[in-house]
């Protein structure tokens, strides 16, 4: 089962993913979003996900977790199956 068809684990408090909105390194982190955004939020409705897009930002995610840490991955390049890949390792990285 995939970590994103279940409510995720109470220490996560954040997830923020940041990307261009049109360049072609984001475009796996693009799709990834649009295949499984629908999923996250039916699982965890009211967990913050947010998602920014600027021209020219390597794509990227960040998760915070409980006393302020953060961790991230860099997304650049990656197709939308690497991308969920690395986000799942990155959310199971609890401190």
């Amino acid at each position: 089962m995939s970590i994103f068809a279940k409510a995720f684990p109470p220490a996560l408090r954040e997830i923020r993913v940041l990307m261009s909105q049109n360049g072609a390194p984001s475009a796996g982190t693009r799709q990834w979003i649009l295949s499984k955004y629908p999923t996250i939020k039916q699982h965890n409705p009211d967990f913050p996900v947010l998602i920014r897009e600027a021209e020219g930002t390597p794509a990227r995610v960040f998760a915070r977790f409980e006393y302020g840490v953060e961790r991230h991955v860099e997304l650049d390049g990656l197709t939308a199956t690497d991308v969920e890949s690395k986000v799942t390792q990155l959310l199971q990285s609890q401190p």
